[in-house]
């Protein structure tokens, strides 16, 4: 029978991989449709009716884009829809988020440090947030609908740091800025979803039908399809942030997320005043240069430290009795709490790498999976081998993880 955890692993990157492909071709296609739309020599009058057109060079060859402020005057041929690439990123993300903090939530999601859930609980509340955060973005899209866009911003930006709090104070670091992501994603994905194609649709009904269509729809998806232009950089900084302790770690990581936000609209606002030839704003880097400096700031005060866990009773119980846990404890401490360790000795280390750290009982407990696959049933860890882990060693590791397993 072929060991679960190594299918789990290669599943959780088979999904992973279709998850960074889709999301590529969807940042991809976005950041380029902004800019083309910026860029549009919208002074020339056109023949066909257009409002706007431009020349591209690419691959070897010439493209002359025009773009209709409402829609051509008759349906064409072959008409590309750009939504599958925004479907699959949310379906891979969310399939992602399961298996890794759902199937996991005991290790990811959960902190009882933070806030002491069973992992229902815990599931609960992610998947509510999720869809609370579409609702409440789409009210206030419809409350300032006829307001100065920068009111309906700010109103935005206040949730997303209301959000930033409440994720920090309800889950681990990790799952908090995961989450945050997640949440701003699925508002991103919706507004394709709910929408942008669906206001598209009815111009091509319109179309169709020998009507003419409404410009509202367009003027509609336009404003939604710039929201996600400026929101997609800080989606990618909280979706990767699992991979930096400093960011997710700090008692301060739900500021330090906020702060992300406000870099994502200095760093995309400098790009759309350049395609717009509205001139190069270089401000915006001395304001990103800034937010950056305090994050890192922020980022050196006090972690988190996690207290000893009571490994009595709990779901990690399995892990700290299974046969043979002394032993990998033991083997733990002499491979790889050098590096893993609150104050580790290796030398060029200043902080555990990723903020695993692998000195008690409780924190060998804690990343009992992760030992398994990176050090038991690879060589991943350690690095190169230089802590000279046996294989007999990496034997024992296997042994206990199997018999906490029950197999």
């Amino acid at each position: 029978m072929y060991d679960l955890a190594a299918m789990g692993a290669w599943i959780e990157f088979a999904v992973r991989w279709l998850h960074v492909i889709t999301a590529i071709a969807w940042i991809g296609s976005s950041f380029y449709f902004i800019a083309l739309d910026l860029g549009l020599h919208r002074d020339r009058n056109l023949a066909s009716g257009a409002d706007g057109e431009e020349w591209q060079v690419h691959g070897g060859g010439f493209y002359h884009i025009q773009k209709y402020l409402v829609a051509p005057e008759h349906m064409p041929d072959g008409l590309i829809w750009h939504k599958w690439q925004s479907y699959w990123t949310w379906i891979s993300g969310f399939i992602l988020l399961a298996l890794v903090y759902y199937l996991g939530a005991e290790f990811y999601l959960v902190d009882p440090n933070v806030l002491d859930l069973a992992a229902w609980q815990a599931i609960a509340i992610s998947l509510a947030s999720l869809a609370f955060g579409w609702l409440a973005y789409n009210m206030l899209c419809r409350v300032f609908v006829n307001a100065d866009q920068n009111v309906l911003v700010g109103a935005l930006f206040v949730v997303l740091v209301g959000m930033s709090w409440f994720y920090a104070q309800v889950f681990s670091g990790r799952a908090a800025l995961l989450h945050l992501g997640a949440f701003t994603a699925t508002i991103m994905t919706a507004n394709v979803f709910f929408i942008i194609i669906p206001n598209q649709k009815i111009v091509v009904a319109d179309l169709i039908a020998g009507r003419t269509p409404d410009a509202k729809y367009g003027k509609i998806a336009k404003q939604r399809s710039t929201h996600n232009n400026y929101l997609t950089l800080p989606v990618i900084f909280l979706m990767l942030s699992n991979h930096y302790p400093l960011a997710f770690a700090s008692e301060y990581n739900w500021i330090i997320a906020s702060l992300v936000f406000l870099m994502g609209v200095t760093i995309r606002h400098y790009f759309n005043s350049m395609h717009a030839r509205q001139g190069e704003p270089t401000w915006t880097w001395l304001a990103t240069t800034v937010l950056f400096l305090i994050i890192m700031w922020l980022s050196t005060a006090p972690l988190w430290q996690q207290d000893e866990q009571d490994l009595a009773e709990g779901p990690l119980a399995r892990y700290a009795q299974a046969d043979g846990f002394t032993e990998v404890h033991d083997i733990v401490l002499g491979r790889c709490s050098m590096c893993h360790a609150a104050e580790p000795v290796w030398d060029g280390l200043l902080w555990a790498p990723k903020g695993v750290r692998l000195e008690t009982e409780a924190e060998v407990a804690t990343h009992a999976r992760a030992i398994y696959l990176q050090s038991g049933l690879s060589h991943a860890m350690p690095p190169a081998n230089l802590a000279w882990m046996e294989d007999e060693e990496r034997a024992a590791i296997r042994a206990w993880y199997r018999a906490a397993q029950g197999g």
